[in-house]
């Protein structure tokens, strides 16, 4: 095995990161996973994820933990209700047994995040570990944590997100702005905060569409709701705006303005006491991206190639990177690390590119001016 005798660190215990860890411990690697977050219990945000098939599916299959997955996977939160910005239902799939999002099962990313550590070793995770610097020592790389520990390792695989600070030591693309951008709002005990948003789902999702804009929420197993409200707007709007995205009058005061044309039904979501928001201008990495290989550092997931939601295609991307690369690094295929990481990348970037094409399109479609009735026909067939 070419990492037989390597310190393997990945940065970022994400789903990508996590699914990496434990295709290399298969192989008996020697990995442990840099974590930032301060131990496994801090709350874990997002909306729920649907698995592919080829892909997130593969990955947990490939893994040993396919059946630990059904048992916590969420049927119900396929389940999904359009509607437009008057909360008016144009399509509803809770009484077909057959829907289209089925074919992609969903779990709450708490769960499956568990799933994952549950899978490793008991030391493998070092939490509290929020990456800020490195350099090269020997063949390899001396990482450095905020909270004041170094570690060497002779491979470095950055998992970190779309913001990766690791991606800086192999690539200096730069992202590009996609026209959209998001607020997140997470909303706990949504149940008794937003009652009547919460009954909408019936257990599952809404999306809604009007005026060129999305609004999209489900439930959580955890009684919370994630919802995004999205637009085309420029790429620093809602930074001029100088909004404190702390204070739920200013955001309210925002969504008001904005999003003049929609319902007043949907001011449930700003006006509770339990609700978090976070502003997301959506970037992407161009299509034809490259960078020179190194022997010691690659980079797996939205370090590598960050995209909208709007396909539901990162996570899934991320995990098939990991078992990727974990086939390169520990199969036989290739004489050497440096060229199965090379042989990696070339194809990480273009089944990227493929993934982020069709999320550009997605975008576009679900935020045009036919939105709606777009997405009734796509689901209607």
């Amino acid at each position: 095995m070419l990492i037989g005798n390597k310190a393997v660190a990945v940065v970022g215990g994400g789903m990508g990161g996590l699914t990496l860890a434990r295709l290399l411990q298969m192989k008996n690697a020697n990995v442990k996973v840099y974590e930032r977050d301060a131990n496994r219990d801090v709350r874990v945000q997002g909306s729920t994820l649907d698995l592919h098939e080829g892909t997130g599916l593969e990955a947990m299959k490939r893994a040993g933990l396919l059946d630990e997955f059904y048992t916590h996977h969420r049927p119900l939160a396929s389940k999904m209700r359009i509607v437009d910005e008057t909360l008016s239902i144009k399509f509803d799939d809770h009484g077909d047994e057959k829907t289209i999002a089925e074919n992609r099962p969903e779990i709450d990313r708490a769960p499956l995040r568990d799933i994952l550590l549950n899978s490793l070793k008991a030391d493998t995770v070092v939490w509290d570990s929020h990456f800020v610097s490195m350099e090269k020592q020997g063949d390899g790389w001396l990482l450095h944590f905020k909270n004041g520990t170094s570690v060497y390792a002779d491979l470095v695989i950055a998992a970190d997100g779309a913001n990766s600070k690791v991606r800086g030591y192999l690539s200096t693309e730069n992202p590009v702005y996609s026209g959209v951008t998001l607020i997140e709002g997470n909303i706990y005990n949504a149940e008794r905060n937003t009652p009547k948003l919460f009954e909408l789902t019936k257990g599952g999702k809404v999306m809604a569409f009007g005026n060129e804009q999305f609004i999209g929420y489900g439930t959580k197993g955890d009684g919370s709701i994630m919802f995004v409200a999205s637009s085309k707007v420029p790429e620093n709007s809602v930074k001029e705006r100088g909004i404190d995205f702390k204070n739920k009058e200013q955001v309210f005061e925002w969504f008001k303005q904005e999003y003049a044309g929609w319902s007043d039904e949907w001011h449930e979501f700003f006006t509770n006491d339990d609700v978090h928001f976070i502003p997301r201008p959506q970037y992407y990495f161009p299509m034809d991206q490259t960078w020179e290989t190194q022997e010691s550092l690659t980079m797996i997931g939205d370090a590598a190639h960050c995209m909208p939601p709007f396909a539901g295609e990162g996570a899934n991307v991320a995990m098939q990177d990991a078992f990727e690369l974990a086939d390169c690094l520990t199969g036989n295929k290739f004489t050497d690390i440096k060229t199965a990481i090379s042989h990696f990348e070339k194809e990480m970037v273009r089944r990227g590119a493929e993934a982020t094409r069709d999320t550009l399109e997605n975008t576009e479609r679900m935020h045009s001016k036919t939105a709606l009735q777009q997405m009734l026909l796509f689901f209607s067939i």
